[in-house]
């Protein structure tokens, strides 16, 4: 079964890009999220309600590039369409009964820039997933411009909540790059990083940050303090072919394609 959603607009090859002749409407097909079967439901689909957006608006850059970037304005229009998917993907699997994966993060683990939702790191490991992952049901907690201090007040209070009352069976976390992309945002970054991984549960898997900038060094050697402190595990997102993001990245030439995130699927697969 397949969920079709109509997308405004993709741009066509002839007119002038301000002239309304020149967007069409692009219909898009989402797999369904897989029904998840179990011999002991924990809870209804129904009982589970969270959102997977921000509730907040796109930031001004964003928005000015969506009216002049059809790219842009592409990925834009893939935001709640993807945060719909997971929600419908989420009930089903805190209902299923099963083991869960819980996933923290930002629009990376959304999948934001690949062709669907499940063509995204977290889509492509909880459909084919490693040993470790098997018998899981994927929680996707993250959402679009997630930042750390997000996941400290937001996805972490419902991912302790689903620890209380369900099996969950591992925690990831991919997180900081939206903290990386304003200077103010750098600064408050350690302080709420250090509140942040001391919060997680122990045993959660952590995504390192790929660039070189200041910061993100001071983020990664944060991450590895804290690993060695509290038992975490590192997901090395910093190898080689990770950097180089040529013929690796989406629509709006920031976010990852489907061949990007496939690398980070494999990336991730060593440590998840």
């Amino acid at each position: 079964m397949t969920q079709p959603l109509t997308l405004p607009a993709v741009p066509s090859s002839t007119p002038a890009p301000d002239s309304p002749a020149a967007w069409t409407t692009r219909t898009i097909t989402f797999p369904s999220p897989p029904q998840a079967t179990a011999p002991v439901p924990t809870d209804r689909p129904g009982d589970f309600s969270y959102s997977n957006l921000s509730g907040r608006p796109s930031g001004s850059i964003v928005r000015a590039l969506g009216t002049v970037v059809p790219g842009v304005r592409s990925i834009i229009d893939d935001i709640a369409p993807f945060a719909s998917w997971w929600e419908q993907r989420n009930r089903e699997a805190v209902g299923s009964g099963r083991p869960l994966w819980i996933v923290l993060g930002d629009s990376l683990s959304q999948g934001i820039g690949a062709t669907s939702p499940d063509r995204g790191w977290v889509g492509r490991l909880a459909d084919d997933p490693p040993a470790l992952l098997r018998g899981m049901e994927v929680v996707n907690l993250s959402f679009n411009g997630a930042r750390a201090i997000d996941v400290l007040e937001r996805q972490l209070d419902v991912c302790d909540d689903l620890r209380r009352h369900h099996d969950v069976a591992r925690v990831t976390m991919l997180i900081g790059n939206n903290d990386l992309m304003k200077p103010s945002w750098c600064r408050e970054l350690p302080a709420t990083l250090h509140r942040l991984l001391d919060a997680i549960p122990q045993g959660t898997v952590v995504g390192r940050q790929p660039g070189m900038q200041r910061t993100a060094r001071l983020f990664n050697r944060m991450v590895e303090v804290a690993a060695a402190r509290r038992g975490l595990h590192v997901a090395d997102f910093r190898i080689p072919h990770l950097r180089d993001f040529a013929g690796r990245l989406g629509r709006d030439f920031f976010h990852p394609n489907d061949r990007g995130y496939a690398e980070m699927a494999a990336a991730a697969r060593l440590t998840v």
